[in-house]
């Protein structure tokens, strides 16, 4: 190709966007298949393929019941008692107070406020402790 048979860049890009724009406007040609036909819903087993109803064309709501039927089978709705995530762990035995007291993290989370208060009692305790009783004189009023 010669350089004065090139096409200018705007020239051939308009070109191609034209005929990009006239090829589709042509009647597609090719026609969709239809949706594959159905078994009826209340005849399907575990066994049967369901391949047809997962088509584009089939209607969510179909799908759905189809698939609602192929999960309510036994097979598909009872958790393997041997897969750890299966069972429902929310359950059991709350851990007793006496435990909890004794765990750093939760003594300085939990049990926060209660640690004050017996610093601040044993402090006060201590505090009187030191102060010396004022003892009755006999004869002696307070004024």
């Amino acid at each position: 190709m010669a350089a004065g048979d090139k096409e200018a860049f705007l020239s051939r890009w308009s070109r191609l966007k034209q005929e990009q724009a006239r090829e589709a406007s042509l009647p597609a040609e090719k026609q969709e298949a239809p949706p594959p036909a159905l078994p009826p819903v209340e005849s399907l087993t575990p066994a049967s393929d369901f391949a047809p109803f997962m088509h584009p064309k089939v209607g969510d709501a179909l799908r759905r019941v189809a698939l609602k039927k192929l999960f309510g089978d036994p097979h598909f709705n009872v958790p393997d008692v041997n897969e750890a995530y299966s069972g429902d762990w929310t359950g059991g035995d709350p851990i007793s107070e006496e435990l909890l007291k004794t765990l750093n993290q939760a003594r300085t989370v939990l049990f926060r406020e209660e640690e004050e208060q017996r610093k601040k009692d044993a402090e006060a305790t201590a505090v009187a402790a030191d102060k010396p009783k004022e003892e009755d004189e006999p004869g002696r009023q307070d004024a």
